[in-house]
C-alpha cells in the first residue's frame, strides 16, 4: 500500500469513528434538552425582577422588552431563545400568518402583531398544540417532567404559563416547582397545583 493510500485509509478510519460519535453527541443533546431549558429559565431569576404587561413595540425577529421586566410568556420565550436559539416570536408569527383563523380572537385583532402575539398565553398554547406538543392535564405529579409547560387560569380569568422545574417541594407529597413570572419577576415557586390547569405541553426543540 502506498503512503497516499495509507493516509486515505486512515482518514476513512477516523471518519468512521467520528461519525457515530457525532451522532451520539447529537442524540445526547436532544435527550438533555429539558435540562437546558430549565437552566435557561432559572438564569432569569434575579435578572427579571418586574412584572410589566405594558404593550411595547419590539423588533422582529428576536425582539424583546427590557430584561428586567416582562410577563409569564417572556420567561418561556427567553428560555427557548437562550437554550436553543429558537425564536417563538418568529415561529408563532409564521404559524399565525399561515392560519390566522386557528388562533384565539379574544383581542379583536384582524391581523397578526409581532409585538404581542407570542406574549399571549392562549396564542402560545395554540402554537404548541398545533405542533403536536399537547399532553393530558393531570393531578399526578409524576406526569410533569422538567421542561414541561403548564398553562393555568388565575383568579379573575387571567391566563398564565410556567415551566416545570427540576426541583421539587421540600414537603410530602413532593411536587414539581415551576419557574415563572406571576407578579414579582422570574421566580421558582411551588405553585403547580395552586391554580387550575388549562394545558400541559412538552415542546422539544427540533
Amino acid at each position: 500500500m502506498t503512503p497516499i493510500t495509507r493516509r486515505a485509509a486512515l482518514q476513512l478510519g477516523l471518519l468512521s469513528l467520528a461519525m457515530p460519535s457525532a451522532m451520539a453527541a447529537k442524540r445526547s443533546a436532544m435527550v438533555d434538552w429539558p435540562t437546558r431549558l430549565v437552566d435557561a429559565a432559572r438564569r432569569q431569576i434575579g435578572v427579571t425582577t418586574i412584572y410589566d404587561p405594558t404593550y411595547t413595540r419590539i423588533a422582529y425577529p428576536g425582539g424583546d422588552v427590557a430584561q428586567d421586566r416582562g410577563v409569564c410568556t417572556d420567561v418561556v420565550v427567553r428560555a427557548y431563545r437562550k437554550a436553543f436559539r429558537l425564536d417563538l416570536q418568529k415561529l408563532v408569527h409564521e404559524d399565525m400568518t399561515a392560519d390566522f383563523a386557528a388562533y384565539p380572537k379574544a383581542w379583536g385583532l384582524k391581523a397578526t402583531d409581532t409585538n404581542i402575539d407570542h406574549r399571549r398565553v392562549p396564542n402560545l398554547a395554540m402554537f404548541f398544540a398545533r405542533r403536536g406538543a399537547s399532553l393530558p392535564v393531570s393531578q399526578d405529579a409524576a406526569d410533569y417532567q422538567p421542561g414541561d409547560l403548564v398553562t393555568q387560569m388565575l383568579p379573575g380569568n387571567l391566563t398564565h404559563i410556567a415551566i416545570v422545574s427540576s426541583n421539587r417541594s421540600a414537603d410530602a407529597p413532593e411536587r414539581p416547582l415551576v419557574i415563572h413570572n406571576i407578579g414579582g419577576g422570574a421566580r421558582e415557586e411551588d405553585t403547580l397545583y395552586v391554580f387550575r390547569h388549562t394545558g400541559h405541553f412538552r415542546f422539544a426543540p427540533t
